[in-house]
């Protein structure tokens, strides 16, 4: 049993079960298709290795954090020109996570495992749709090209893991503020209430104020230990969609759910934040969310 120091790229389709369900032949040949000509050849430019893949997740092995970061960006990126070839509800946003650590090889089939690997799954489930997220050990060591830049995530407590981990989103320069602003908001708070399909209410309260300090926003879903707002309903995903501020202006962003995140009746794309007001109507999955100013 070999062990050696890694660093681990782990990677997982947003919405993968919406789109098979919907296409379940045209998904799996697009997801064949980007692995076959951006992954693979991504991976081998920047010398790692694909340790395997399962259903929508993939999973290669890097011999340092500078090469395992630069490969997701370049992944990242050229994925984003291979989705400029599908139609806008068929586009491939995959999260990706990467972790330095330890892991115990197979001396088999070459397959790695161990707490690395663990840590890198569960960085992954907090990146963006088509973003990705790093433990604070990478960020310390990877000083990213010019247009990209790291930004903190926060401490996250994640599942089956008895430590809080720093994560790191990477962004685009352009994404990322290279200041901090004081702006004053008023003290609002907004109410967020409705029943879902079986008539049970769920609710919860968002203060501006307070919103305004968390750069990441807050997370609704299912999960009590992924997310701020928890709506504990089946057809909520674990972490379903983020309420942030735009300047003053609150959004919401759909996190690659698998049943989807509405404002109005209008079903919002992954990844694609829109501005949201008090009297609209939020869906996350079956409930229905009335948006009214306390």
């Amino acid at each position: 049993m070999e062990r050696r120091l890694a660093a681990i790229v782990h990677a997982d389709l947003a919405g993968f079960t919406r789109m098979m369900e919907g296409a379940e032949t045209r998904t799996f040949r697009h997801l064949k298709s980007a692995q076959i000509e951006v992954w693979r050849p991504a991976i081998l430019a920047a010398q790692g290795r694909m340790v395997g893949t399962a259903g929508d997740a993939m999973l290669a092995e890097f011999g340092s954090a500078v090469t395992a970061v630069g490969a997701s960006i370049d992944i990242q990126e050229r994925m984003a020109r291979f989705n400029e070839a599908l139609e806008e509800n068929q586009r491939m946003m995959f999260r990706i996570g990467v972790h330095l650590g330890e892991v115990i090889v197979d001396a088999e089939d070459q397959n790695i495992f161990g707490d690395g690997v663990n840590l890198a799954a569960r960085i992954q489930a907090l990146a963006e749709p088509g973003g990705i997220a790093v433990s604070r050990v990478v960020r310390d060591l990877v000083e990213l090209k010019v247009d990209y830049a790291f930004a903190d995530g926060g401490e996250q407590q994640l599942k089956n893991v008895s430590r809080s981990v720093q994560i790191f989103h990477v962004r685009h320069a352009r994404q990322t503020p290279v200041g901090t602003t004081t702006r004053m908001l008023p003290q609002i708070t907004l109410r967020f209430e409705g029943p879902d399909s079986a008539g049970h209410k769920h609710a919860f309260d968002v203060a501006l104020d307070k919103l305004m300090n968390q750069s990441q926003g807050l997370v609704i879903g299912r999960s009590a230990d992924q997310c701020e707002l928890v709506v504990p309903h089946a057809t909520v995903s674990r972490r379903h969609a983020r309420l942030s501020l735009a300047g003053e202006a609150l959004q919401v962003e759909d996190l690659g759910s698998t049943n989807g995140t509405a404002i109005n009746g209008t079903v919002l794309r992954a990844g694609s934040p829109a501005a949201i007001h008090a009297g609209n109507k939020l869906r996350i999955g079956d409930v229905e969310l009335l948006v009214r100013q306390l």
